[in-house]
């Protein structure tokens, strides 16, 4: 039984520090951000619309309920019974593993509009962890590769 106790830990440790991924908020530089000059361009926000960020699966909710689901199937019945309740197991629990990853995954972010200074229109998507409004002045922050809206 200890066996089975820690197989199953194993697959959820994986799925919790797969969840752990990077931030899209304006607010969080990651370590290889840092002491790199940004050009900054101010501006005035046009819209702001809700959207959802889904980052990547890993595939590690499917294989982790998959395991889950088949060491529980096996337990049921005897013989090939049991061989196919795990089977059924498996892949009803990596099913429910991938739903339960996409929706970990899947955060809530911004699609923010706005009007530089010079005339020009960007949109800039990033995680909705600061209200904008339309009509707030604000400042882009790129580094050639990312923008990031701040007040």
């Amino acid at each position: 039984m200890k066996r089975i106790a820690i197989l199953a830990l194993v697959p959820l440790g994986a799925l919790l520090a797969a969840c752990a991924g990077p931030s899209n908020s304006g607010s969080v530089y990651s370590s290889h951000q840092t002491m790199n000059e940004q050009t900054v361009r101010l501006g005035t926000i046009e819209s702001v619309r809700n959207v959802t960020i889904a980052n990547p699966e890993s595939g590690v909710g499917t294989m982790a309920g998959a395991a889950l689901g088949g060491l529980g199937g096996s337990q049921v019945g005897q013989g090939n019974g049991a061989a196919a309740m795990g089977i059924i197991g498996a892949v009803a629990g990596g099913i429910i593993g991938n739903r339960a990853e996409n929706q970990a995954n899947n955060r809530p972010g911004f699609e923010i509009t706005v009007r530089l200074d010079d005339g020009q229109i960007r949109a800039i998507t990033q995680a909705a962890d600061e209200m904008f409004r339309p009509g707030e002045r604000v400042r882009l922050l790129s580094n050639g590769y990312t923008t990031r809206v701040t007040h």
